[in-house]
């Protein structure tokens, strides 16, 4: 029997692992990596946080961190370890120049890019030059949603053949359906203490930047407060992960809103341990993202809460989505006026409204669980040769 292959994870180094304030790359790898450890040897890098060793293990997976600060030490001493270690294959996240680096240091390593997102591919962050290199270096690039591939592929053609999608999962037994029976009490728990009963309440759920397009949810809400008085909208959320920080945008979103003081509700940032309670609660999902969202996991994870979503017809989110079914996707052309009909058609339609949340939760089992995320990226290894 061939023994478990030595797989590394390198983090950017943004965020301790694990931790409730982490970013989304942060997450994904913190829940999808442990699942593959009965198969491979993870050894998992990142950045280190004021209660963590700088070596410990992470469901199985032996994590390796350093300190925060100057992003050149945290790449050389990554390197010198990965010499140490010298995995099989090394697997960079959502960093295309960090993987560069890291090339640089083991030149003749297997290295896969794992990208979550258009941020880092972008000529804000990395010159075009630089990019087609590391497209070049990597041995695999996996992207999260068939978007991604597209826009990757676009970008650099020549590199096509190296692109897999592996869409990201929800964890199925924490972010419970409403419909369970457990769900259910908690759900009554829940709406009674935040004083929700009696309330449809439209949830939005993430960074407050004006590409996650929350501006529109409150533009609308005057027509919606009109035509259904008992709506409420949630927004839960800060401009930065882990904390309280305002920007210009988040003031501005304020103003908006404290003109409805009864009908919107803002809640700082909560750390991802406490979402799945937001979204229990709710009786609506709202993402209404710009055309650059890659996939957006809080639409799985309301899914999984039995929730319908109503969301933009752009990026990986079409992937996600059955429109009509699980909930629908409104026209970027049209934003406001397809998200203020839709939303006022799921309020006023109880019966609709249980149909598309139950859809939502079987659609998540099927397709987009932690375990579907670890089987298709062994697929993806086996493909490359290893024996496992």
């Amino acid at each position: 029997m061939p023994s478990r292959p030595k797989i590394a994870f390198v983090t950017p180094g943004a965020f301790p692992l694990p931790s409730p304030n982490s970013g989304s790359v942060e997450r994904v790898v913190e829940k999808f990596v442990p699942l593959l450890v009965p198969t491979i040897e993870a050894r998992i890098y990142g950045r280190l946080g004021a209660s963590l060793r700088r070596k410990g293990m992470l469901g199985g997976a032996v994590c390796v961190r350093y300190p925060a600060g100057d992003k050149s030490r945290y790449v050389l001493k990554v390197g010198r370890s990965l010499k140490q270690y010298n995995p099989a294959v090394t697997q960079v996240e959502n960093r295309p120049g960090l993987l560069l680096k890291l090339k640089k240091i083991r030149p003749g390593s297997r290295l896969w890019l794992h990208l979550h997102s258009v941020t880092f591919i972008s000529r804000k962050a990395i010159r075009p030059a630089t990019l087609k290199r590391s497209f070049r270096a990597a041995e695999r690039i996996i992207v999260n949603s068939e978007f991604l591939r597209d826009t990757v592929a676009s970008q650099a053609p020549e590199i096509a053949h190296k692109l897999r999608v592996v869409y990201p999962g929800v964890d199925t037994g924490r972010f419970i359906s409403q419909y369970s029976g457990q769900g259910k009490a908690r759900r009554d728990q829940l709406r009674e203490a935040r004083g929700w009963k009696g309330r449809n309440v439209i949830l939005f759920m993430g960074r407050l930047r004006r590409i996650k397009g929350v501006h529109h949810l409150l533009s609308i809400m005057p027509e919606l407060i009109a035509q259904h008085p008992n709506v409420l909208l949630v927004i839960v959320g800060g401009a930065f992960y882990g904390s309280r920080r305002e920007t210009p945008y988040v003031r501005e979103l304020h103003r908006m809103g404290n003109r409805m003081r009864k009908h919107v509700q803002f809640v700082p940032y909560v750390p991802h341990s406490k979402v799945q309670d937001w979204f229990l609660g709710a009786d609506v999902a709202a993402v209404p993202s710009d055309r650059r969202e890659a996939f957006g996991l809080v639409n799985v994870e309301a899914m999984a809460c039995g929730l319908p979503v109503v969301a933009t017809r752009a990026g990986g989110m079409k992937e996600i989505i059955v429109d009509g079914v699980t909930g629908y996707l409104v026209d970027p052309e049209h934003l406001r006026e397809e998200l203020k009909n839709r939303l006022l058609t799921l309020l006023k339609d109880d019966a609709l409204r249980n149909s598309m949340g139950q859809q939502s939760r079987a659609r998540v089992e099927k397709h987009f669980t932690w375990r579907h995320s670890a089987d298709r990226w062994l697929e993806l290894l086996r493909e490359s040769g290893e024996q496992l």
